[in-house]
């Protein structure tokens, strides 16, 4: 085995109620009108960019940061990883494995997560998600 590729959310950390609650702080005041768990899990496939791009087309800029702003200050609620990843990575960089993330998170909140658990170090390589649709299987090939 010379790779293991991981996601990010589902897979390192439960980070779903995460990105709901930052859409919900970021969307809802754009859209003035509120939105279900279901409709914001619904609009995902592209990344955040292209989600929000969706959503709010006349304020995409704006919902992108302030999706950004929320999904940092929230985090709190998702403080660490799943109980052994940290050990599994290290377990896996021990024995010279590469370790690759393929998520479909967008550049910017998969920093800021992976910041968050401490786990940086061991993704040297990513392939983040794309606001045109999910692009994990093209990523995927690639190793």
């Amino acid at each position: 085995m010379k790779t293991v590729i991981f996601d990010l959310d589902g897979t390192i950390a439960n980070t779903l109620p995460l990105c709901i609650a930052a859409f919900r702080k970021s969307i809802e005041p754009l859209l003035k009108q509120e939105l279900s768990d279901e409709e914001i899990v619904a609009s995902f496939g592209p990344s955040e960019e292209g989600t929000i791009r969706k959503l709010v087309p006349q304020n995409e800029e704006a919902g992108i940061k302030s999706y950004l702003k929320h999904y940092r200050e929230l985090h709190y609620t998702c403080p660490i990883p799943f109980d052994g990843i940290a050990d599994l990575l290290d377990f896996l960089t021990d024995k010279g494995i590469q370790l690759a993330m393929v998520t479909g998170k967008g550049p910017h909140s998969t920093v800021i997560s992976l910041q968050q658990f401490g786990l940086t170090k061991y993704f040297n390589v990513m392939e983040t998600g794309s606001p045109e649709g999910s692009v994990k299987v093209a990523g995927i090939k690639r190793f």
